[in-house]
Protein backbone atom coordinates (compact mmCIF):
# COMPACT_ATOMS: atom_id res chain seq x y z
CA UNK A 1 0.00 0.00 0.00
CA UNK A 2 1.57 3.35 -0.97
CA UNK A 3 2.28 5.88 1.77
CA UNK A 4 0.10 8.97 1.86
CA UNK A 5 1.71 12.17 0.74
CA UNK A 6 2.02 14.80 3.50
CA UNK A 7 -0.72 16.99 2.01
CA UNK A 8 -3.13 14.01 2.08
CA UNK A 9 -2.59 13.42 5.80
CA UNK A 10 -3.11 16.97 6.99
CA UNK A 11 -6.32 18.07 8.60
CA UNK A 12 -7.32 21.66 7.89
CA UNK A 13 -10.13 24.18 8.16
CA UNK A 14 -10.91 27.25 6.07
CA UNK A 15 -12.39 30.33 7.78
CA UNK A 16 -12.93 33.54 5.79
CA UNK A 17 -10.72 32.15 3.05
CA UNK A 18 -7.80 31.44 5.43
CA UNK A 19 -6.58 27.84 5.68
CA UNK A 20 -5.73 26.66 9.20
CA UNK A 21 -3.50 23.60 9.36
CA UNK A 22 -4.71 21.34 12.18
CA UNK A 23 -1.48 19.27 12.26
CA UNK A 24 0.32 17.87 14.14
CA UNK A 25 -2.01 15.39 15.76
CA UNK A 26 -3.27 16.37 19.23
CA UNK A 27 -2.47 14.53 22.45
CA UNK A 28 -3.85 11.00 22.66
CA UNK A 29 -6.46 11.99 25.29
CA UNK A 30 -8.10 14.15 22.61
CA UNK A 31 -8.90 11.11 20.45
CA UNK A 32 -9.88 8.88 23.37
CA UNK A 33 -12.36 11.46 24.72
CA UNK A 34 -13.82 12.04 21.25
CA UNK A 35 -14.11 8.28 20.78
CA UNK A 36 -15.92 7.92 24.11
CA UNK A 37 -18.48 10.57 23.18
CA UNK A 38 -18.83 9.28 19.61
CA UNK A 39 -19.55 5.74 20.83
CA UNK A 40 -22.29 6.90 23.23
CA UNK A 41 -23.92 9.07 20.57
CA UNK A 42 -23.67 6.45 17.81
CA UNK A 43 -25.39 3.92 20.07
CA UNK A 44 -28.04 6.48 21.04
CA UNK A 45 -28.77 7.35 17.40
CA UNK A 46 -29.06 3.69 16.33
CA UNK A 47 -32.72 3.96 15.28
CA UNK A 48 -32.53 7.56 14.11
CA UNK A 49 -32.16 9.17 10.71
CA UNK A 50 -29.41 11.32 12.22
CA UNK A 51 -25.75 10.43 11.77
CA UNK A 52 -22.79 11.23 13.99
CA UNK A 53 -19.34 11.85 12.55
CA UNK A 54 -16.01 12.11 14.30
CA UNK A 55 -13.35 14.29 12.68
CA UNK A 56 -14.10 13.10 9.16
CA UNK A 57 -16.67 15.39 7.57
CA UNK A 58 -16.35 19.02 6.52
CA UNK A 59 -19.07 21.33 7.77
CA UNK A 60 -19.74 23.78 4.92
CA UNK A 61 -21.39 26.50 6.97
CA UNK A 62 -21.49 29.06 4.15
CA UNK A 63 -22.72 27.98 0.71
CA UNK A 64 -21.43 31.24 -0.76
CA UNK A 65 -17.77 30.46 -0.02
CA UNK A 66 -15.26 27.64 0.11
CA UNK A 67 -15.08 27.92 3.91
CA UNK A 68 -15.44 24.78 6.00
CA UNK A 69 -14.83 23.51 9.51
CA UNK A 70 -14.05 19.98 10.64
CA UNK A 71 -15.64 19.58 14.07
CA UNK A 72 -14.37 16.82 16.34
CA UNK A 73 -17.94 15.47 16.63
CA UNK A 74 -21.00 16.54 14.68
CA UNK A 75 -24.59 15.26 14.50
CA UNK A 76 -26.15 15.65 11.04
CA UNK A 77 -29.87 14.97 10.72
CA UNK A 78 -30.63 16.11 7.18
CA UNK A 79 -29.10 13.38 5.03
CA UNK A 80 -29.98 15.29 1.87
CA UNK A 81 -27.41 17.89 2.95
CA UNK A 82 -24.53 15.37 2.99
CA UNK A 83 -22.65 15.54 -0.27
CA UNK A 84 -19.40 13.62 -0.59
CA UNK A 85 -17.32 14.41 2.46
CA UNK A 86 -19.23 17.58 3.38
CA UNK A 87 -22.35 18.56 5.30
CA UNK A 88 -24.27 21.64 4.15
CA UNK A 89 -27.17 21.55 6.63
CA UNK A 90 -27.40 22.86 10.17
CA UNK A 91 -25.90 20.44 12.69
CA UNK A 92 -27.90 19.74 15.85
CA UNK A 93 -24.82 19.21 18.03
CA UNK A 94 -21.09 19.88 17.78
CA UNK A 95 -18.11 19.07 20.01
CA UNK A 96 -14.73 20.73 19.78
CA UNK A 97 -11.99 19.20 21.92
CA UNK A 98 -9.46 21.95 22.37
CA UNK A 99 -5.69 21.89 22.31
CA UNK A 100 -3.26 24.71 22.99
CA UNK A 101 -3.14 25.46 19.26
CA UNK A 102 -6.94 25.52 18.72
CA UNK A 103 -8.41 26.84 22.01
CA UNK A 104 -8.64 30.48 20.94
CA UNK A 105 -10.28 29.62 17.60
CA UNK A 106 -12.65 27.01 19.16
CA UNK A 107 -13.82 29.48 21.84
CA UNK A 108 -13.86 32.45 19.49
CA UNK A 109 -14.56 32.48 15.77
CA UNK A 110 -15.72 28.85 15.53
CA UNK A 111 -18.14 29.34 18.42
CA UNK A 112 -19.44 32.47 16.66
CA UNK A 113 -19.86 30.55 13.39
CA UNK A 114 -21.75 27.73 15.09
CA UNK A 115 -23.96 30.27 16.86
CA UNK A 116 -24.72 32.19 13.64
CA UNK A 117 -25.40 28.90 11.83
CA UNK A 118 -28.01 27.87 14.41
CA UNK A 119 -26.24 24.87 15.98
CA UNK A 120 -28.46 24.05 19.00
CA UNK A 121 -25.79 22.64 21.32
CA UNK A 122 -22.04 23.21 21.41
CA UNK A 123 -19.62 21.46 23.73
CA UNK A 124 -16.06 22.60 24.34
CA UNK A 125 -13.87 20.00 26.01
CA UNK A 126 -10.40 20.45 27.46
CA UNK A 127 -8.64 17.09 27.88
CA UNK A 128 -5.76 18.67 29.84
CA UNK A 129 -8.05 20.42 32.36
CA UNK A 130 -10.60 17.59 32.16
CA UNK A 131 -13.25 20.26 31.71
CA UNK A 132 -16.50 20.52 29.76
CA UNK A 133 -18.45 23.64 28.80
CA UNK A 134 -21.96 23.22 27.37
CA UNK A 135 -23.54 26.04 25.38
CA UNK A 136 -27.18 26.09 24.30
CA UNK A 137 -28.59 28.38 21.65
CA UNK A 138 -31.23 30.72 23.12
CA UNK A 139 -32.72 33.54 21.07
CA UNK A 140 -29.87 33.23 18.56
CA UNK A 141 -27.09 33.52 21.16
CA UNK A 142 -25.08 30.89 22.99
CA UNK A 143 -25.58 30.69 26.73
CA UNK A 144 -23.15 28.72 28.89
CA UNK A 145 -25.59 26.57 30.86
CA UNK A 146 -23.37 23.83 32.22
CA UNK A 147 -19.69 23.74 33.09
CA UNK A 148 -17.73 20.96 34.74
CA UNK A 149 -14.19 20.29 35.85
CA UNK A 150 -13.71 16.63 36.73
CA UNK A 151 -13.12 15.88 40.40
CA UNK A 152 -12.42 12.15 40.73
CA UNK A 153 -11.56 12.18 44.44
CA UNK A 154 -14.39 10.14 45.95
CA UNK A 155 -13.75 11.76 49.35
CA UNK A 156 -14.20 15.27 47.95
CA UNK A 157 -17.49 17.09 48.38
CA UNK A 158 -17.14 18.06 44.70
CA UNK A 159 -16.73 14.51 43.40
CA UNK A 160 -18.59 14.47 40.09
CA UNK A 161 -17.54 11.50 37.93
CA UNK A 162 -21.08 10.12 38.11
CA UNK A 163 -22.61 13.45 36.96
CA UNK A 164 -24.99 12.68 34.10
CA UNK A 165 -25.22 14.88 31.04
CA UNK A 166 -28.03 14.53 28.51
CA UNK A 167 -27.93 15.96 25.03
CA UNK A 168 -30.60 18.60 24.66
CA UNK A 169 -32.30 17.29 21.49
CA UNK A 170 -31.62 13.58 21.86
CA UNK A 171 -32.31 10.99 24.58
CA UNK A 172 -28.59 10.33 24.96
CA UNK A 173 -27.04 10.46 28.42
CA UNK A 174 -23.45 9.98 29.50
CA UNK A 175 -21.48 10.62 32.67
CA UNK A 176 -18.33 12.65 33.08
CA UNK A 177 -16.60 9.37 33.83
CA UNK A 178 -17.73 7.92 30.48
CA UNK A 179 -16.53 11.05 28.68
CA UNK A 180 -13.14 11.43 30.35
CA UNK A 181 -12.31 7.76 30.98
CA UNK A 182 -8.84 7.21 29.55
Amino acid sequence: MPALRNEERKKSECINGVIFNMSPAPIYQHSVINGNIFAKIRTGLKDSLCLVFMENIDYKYNRESDDYLEPDIIICCDRNEIKGGSYYGTPKFIVETISSSTAKRDRGIKKDIYQQSGVDEYWIISPIERALEIYYLKDGKYVLEESYVVDDDEKSEYYNLKQEITLRKFPITMTLEEIFLI
